[in-house]
């Protein structure tokens, strides 16, 4: 009966082809149990199995319109002809492509002789692990089943029991069993097969030790006779991961590079943000699924603009996509979801930058922002339903579910400060508040390789002097609110300077276009009008006159700081006061003025002269000086291409992969989603490029411009701040390439030490 019902259905494949979505031979069985009135396949006598045996072979002739193979040699090619078909099944290449298996690798087959664990009382089959898979910790545990195949111990059919006797008291608690019921129905195997169970427990030993790592294993016991199916190295969760692979280091079972090397980098993930209750979420409501954009759990009411963060203690930022306005809503929320854009796009970028849970790109989402309302999958929710984000699944569940915060444990630190011993990659960390600095320095980062100006400026009196800088008239009109913006400026890179203390800081200078500071919604516009003390035909004319057709590629980056050159000088002095207030107060600042956006050496020699000219002016007027550096970013081809050139006046280089890709694909990151999923699962592309660094060509841009920028300036430092910067296998480019540091969001310093370690080792010389 089993081997037809499982022959039927994975090699023949009789349920996919019945169109139903009641399992067919299953419908078979229940029949059969309700007309006996039992409720267990092991209550059917020999003369009921022989029925349905019959009757799943005249339903495998109806559906498949053929007979069940009677050859054993028929049986064994179409089961090995199934397992190579099963390579190109959806649920395979979606199992391919979560793990980063290739396509073109193919599988294998085994043959080999069968024990059976349904012949009595004395045999049985199970599953075990060396070590407990969701924790780490070295305990011996699994399930079985007495008088049982293999399959009935996963399935779920029937209950299995513990293989040890600490496990069994352990589950018997939790489950509500009384001990006489344990002991009755559900003993260990320790105590029902303590022969087989000492045999078992050596094995394991031996295996782990053979193979030092924890082990998978199934077995099967035949009439008192135990068999080993097969072993494996255990999937586990991040933080067993940790302290598997630092607990074998203490044993001395494997040496510190294979314990760098046994631990994934993304899975560190799991370990920093917020999870949700496990009991909780298993009866949430799944209302649909989008991209996991920063991992994280949470839960909030939902509003639909950024100015309605603040209206609930705890609230949901649903937008149908994201931009530097939104920012302090995004900051206030407790999640982020939009209906566009990708893994990098604004939201998730930022997102993970701020440690916020972050879900993107929900192409069922359908916003209406006028009635406050959205839909999804035939939900209709609105402002102020609870609703629950999972950024580490991409799942989105009605109401709200209890998170726990994730718990760090002594493995985790002993492992990042093994990785830092191996590391020739420094991190740091893209910061731009205080709060970020000082979480990303507890996460290890040796300093920020970038502070974005721009998000400064969208808070309460800082947004308000900023539009006075746009609407003024003249200079005399911008320089007078640039006035009162330096002093918002000086406090926050104060306070950035001192959270970093001694560590080098990187700051851009101004990068977006302006038209990003006002709003392009009427009743915003009439707010600002007021605000501003003008008429809403004013602002919609300033609004007009600095709307572009492409921004990204318009009057943004250096080419405001070289047609206002005020800015420039507004941010330079506020970056050189705060540097000298520290160190007037004993702490060490090492600022790094960053131009944004540089495509030739013109350009930039435009903006460093102000940036010279302002700090000594500065240093003048305070008889005392810092140490301070001047580079720029790489995010135009035509930057990289003439790098040799912009290296004999820049002191650094840092890599803005997120636009270097954009223009050497040109490819829209916020648009991309449209077509990106499809190029992937058509094979043209591989992977998404704005998550993994294009070492073929944008690489290749990486590559050329470090090795032109030393061949003039050997003492050249070069490093990257693109969201790449967090990314294992662009980490390891990095260091083939010889940059001196990577710069990723604060929530990602952890795995991105991990992943340098591992480049360093993996690419010894």
């Amino acid at each position: 009966r089993r081997f037809i019902q499982m022959f039927g259905d994975v090699v023949m494949n009789t349920n996919a082809q019945s169109n139903q979505d009641d399992n067919v031979f299953e419908e078979i069985i229940d029949k059969h149990k309700a007309l006996k009135n039992i409720t267990l396949d092991q209550e059917f006598s020999v003369d009921d199995l022989k029925q349905i045996v019959a009757e799943f072979k005249a339903k495998i002739k109806q559906i498949c319109k053929q007979d069940f193979p009677e050859d054993p040699y028929t049986q064994l090619w179409q089961a090995i002809i199934a397992v190579f078909d099963s390579w190109e099944t959806p649920r395979a290449q979606l199992y391919r492509k979560l793990n980063k298996i290739p396509d073109d690798w193919g599988t294998a087959v085994n043959i080999q002789a069968m024990v059976y664990g349904n012949m009595g009382n004395q045999s049985g089959s199970g599953v075990a692990f060396t070590r407990n898979a969701a924790t780490g910790e070295n305990v011996f545990n699994g399930e079985y089943l007495i008088n049982a195949q293999g399959e009935d111990v996963v399935s779920g059919v029937r209950t299995p029991q513990q293989i040890t006797l600490k496990g069994s008291l352990e589950w018997a608690q939790l489950a509500g069993v009384s001990e006489n019921e344990r002991l009755k129905n559900y003993p260990s195997l320790e105590e029902s097969m303590p022969q087989v169970f000492a045999a078992l427990n050596k094995l394991q030993h031996h295996l782990e030790l053979h193979f030092t790592d924890m082990q998978d294993m199934e077995f099967t016991i035949q009439e008192g006779k135990l068999w080993l199916l097969q072993t494996r190295n255990g999937k586990r969760t991040g933080a067993a991961m940790v302290k598997i692979a630092m607990d074998m280091l203490s044993d001395n079972l494997i040496d510190a590079e294979t314990a760098i090397l046994r631990v994934s980098p993304n899975k560190l993930d799991e370990l920093l943000h917020p999870v949700f209750d496990e009991v909780e979420l298993a009866k949430s409501v799944l209302l649909g699924k989008g991209l996991p954009a920063s991992p994280g759990a949470a839960s909030g009411q939902i509003v639909f603009f950024a100015e309605a963060a603040k209206n609930y203690p705890k609230s949901i930022l649903v937008r149908t996509e994201t931009s530097p306005e939104d920012l302090e809503g995004m900051n206030i929320a407790q999640g982020i979801l939009t209906a566009r854009g990708g893994m990098t796009s604004h939201a998730a970028v930022v997102a993970r930058g701020m440690g916020k849970c972050c879900v993107s790109g929900v192409g069922a989402l359908k916003i209406d922002y006028k009635t406050k309302t959205l839909k999804i999958n035939g939900e209709t929710l609105k402002d102020g339903d609870w609703i629950s984000l999972d950024g580490s699944t991409g799942k989105i569940m009605k109401g709200k579910i209890v998170t726990k915060d994730a718990t760090l444990t002594p493995e985790f630190d002993k492992l990042l400060k093994l990785s830092d011993a191996y590391a020739k990659l420094k991190v740091r960390t893209n910061a731009d508040t205080p709060h970020d600095a000082k979480i990303a320095r507890n996460f290890g980062a040796q300093g920020i390789g970038l502070t974005r100006t721009e998000h400064m400026f969208f808070e309460g009196e800082r947004i308000k002097a900023m539009r006075e800088m746009i609407l003024a008239a003249d200079e005399t009109g911008r320089r007078k609110a640039l006035d009162k913006l330096l002093p918002m400026q000086r406090a926050d890179f104060e306070g950035i300077f001192e959270a970093m203390h001694d560590l080098p800081v990187t700051i851009r200078l101004l990068d977006p276009p302006l038209h990003e500071f006002v709003p392009h919604e009427t009743e915003n516009q009439q707010e600002m009008a007021q605000e501003m003390g003008i008429s809403l035909a004013e602002v919609k004319a300033k609004v007009n006159e600095l709307s572009e057709f492409n921004p990204m590629l318009g009057h943004r980056g250096c080419r405001l700081g070289n047609t206002y050159p005020e800015i420039t000088e507004m941010q330079t002095r506020a970056i050189i006061e705060a540097a000298l207030n520290l160190k007037a107060r004993g702490i060490k600042a090492v600022p790094e003025i960053m131009v944004p956006l540089i495509g030739n050496l013109a350009e930039f020699v435009y903006q460093e002269n102000i940036i010279r000219k302002t700090a000594d002016k500065v240093f003048e007027e305070r008889k005392t000086k810092i140490d301070y550096l001047v580079g720029t970013m790489i995010e135009i081809p035509r930057a990289a291409l003439t790098a040799d050139k912009i290296a004999q006046c820049a002191e650094f280089f840092s890599f803005g992969t997120n636009d270097l890709t954009q223009m050497t694909f040109g490819y829209s990151r916020d648009d991309a989603g449209s077509f990106l999923p499809i190029y992937i699962k058509k094979g043209i592309l591989k992977v998404d490029p704005f998550q993994v660094l294009d070492q073929e060509g944008v690489g290749q841009l990486v590559e050329m411009a470090t090795q032109k920028g030393r061949a003039t300036n050997p003492k050249l430092k070069v490093g990257i701040c693109g969201e790449h910067g967090g990314e294992p296998s662009s980490i390891e480019f990095c260091h083939r390439t010889g940059l001196n540091y990577v710069s990723c969001s604060p929530y990602r310093v952890s795995i991105a030490r991990l992943a340098a370690a591992q480049a360093a080792i993996t690419n010894k010389a």
